[in-house]
């Protein structure tokens, strides 16, 4: 049912890649926007994608604490596991 770590991990890497048309292997976890040269513009339009990639709402509060990949990766794993529906089994 849920992704792994590693699944939203490689869709992001791939999304932020692509969006700034470098090599997949030039972006990791710890990459900062700073060194990707993503502007607040740009990190707007990474949430959109985001939020439609994996069926979440990032807060417009938590955009400013995002400062890697990997607080995006992160984030994204923590709004999904909080939007997960109870253990269908559990009924």
């Amino acid at each position: 049912m849920g992704e792994s770590m590693d699944d939203i991990e490689s869709r992001i890497v791939e999304l932020v890649a692509k969006s700034k048309n470098l090599p997949v292997s030039d972006v990791r976890m710890d990459t900062t926007f700073d060194e990707l040269q993503i502007d607040s513009l740009d990190k707007i339009n990474l949430s959109f994608a985001v939020e439609e990639m994996f069926s979440i709402e990032i807060p417009d509060e938590s955009l400013n604490s995002l400062k890697t990949v990997g607080d995006v990766v992160r984030g994204v794993a923590s709004l999904r596991a909080a939007a997960a529906p109870p253990d269908a089994s559990a009924s």
